[in-house]
């Protein structure tokens, strides 16, 4: 099964990008080659980009005590499981204090870190951290590699309570929805939403059907329409029965 997301706001779409981006960044981290650590580096700049909005910090460690106070209310049933809910609430705490102590703005260690910056400006540039553009970053990059994943990974380190917190976040919005089987008729589906107010939509097809879902919403309506790709990668309409799992998560 393949899983799709389509977030209703910007919001949203910026943690699912950094989710995305920190992805990335761990699978080039553990690789070995110089290459792919430089990957890892580029991938720490892209996120610098992505996470500079100034209120994404104060924005997570609102939803997080929000999320919080909810999962309290629920100590006092006795259909939840107490051990795993407390589990979670100790996360949620461990997490929020992690990222109230980090100190500044996100990634300004980065920042202030000229010889980084320089390499970040190059980059930008295709092809401009060729060795002769950046001599001191190419004889970085023949260091060993586990000097060189220590490096990074110290480059790294503050932004790490910014990505717990979003993982814990994208993880509650993720459980919070009910999954619904549904059919496509005729390649396409459409649901009245009726103004109630989503985060974001998660639809599960079987893969080998080829379906590829193009996904659109607003508050009042939910539209689907499934293509699928011929030999060339052009995308065409699906005119056939397709059957999927639609999730509606929300706070």
């Amino acid at each position: 099964m393949i899983v799709y997301e389509y977030p209703f706001n910007e919001r949203i779409r910026t943690l699912l990008r950094l989710e995305d981006l920190y992805e990335k960044f761990s699978f080039f981290l553990n690789q070995e080659h110089p290459l792919q650590h430089h990957v890892a580096l580029s991938t720490i700049f892209e996120m610098l980009e992505v996470a500079g909005r100034a209120d994404l910090k104060s924005d997570l460690l609102q939803e997080l005590e929000k999320q919080r106070q909810t999962l309290l209310g629920f100590r006092s049933n006795p259909n939840v499981a107490t051990d795993m809910l407390n589990a979670i609430i100790e996360d949620i705490n461990r997490i929020s204090a992690n990222l109230m102590a980090a100190q500044g703005k996100s990634g300004q260690n980065i920042r202030e870190n000229e010889w980084l910056m320089s390499i970040r400006g190059r980059t930008i540039i295709p092809g401009g951290a060729c060795e002769f553009d950046l001599p001191s970053y190419y004889a970085w990059q023949n260091n060993s590699t586990e000097k060189r994943r220590s490096d990074i990974e110290q480059w790294f380190a503050p932004l790490l309570p910014l990505f717990e917190a979003i993982a814990m976040t994208l993880r509650l919005l993720r459980e919070s929805g009910n999954t619904t089987k549904m059919i496509a008729q005729a390649g396409g589906y459409q649901q009245m939403l009726q103004g109630k107010i989503y985060q974001m939509i998660r639809l599960r097809i079987d893969e080998t059907l080829g379906a590829i879902p193009e996904i659109s919403a607003n508050k009042y309506m939910l539209w689907v329409r499934f293509m699928t790709q011929d030999g060339t990668l052009k995308p065409r309409a699906v005119e056939s029965e397709v059957p999927f799992e639609l999730t509606l998560c929300n706070f």
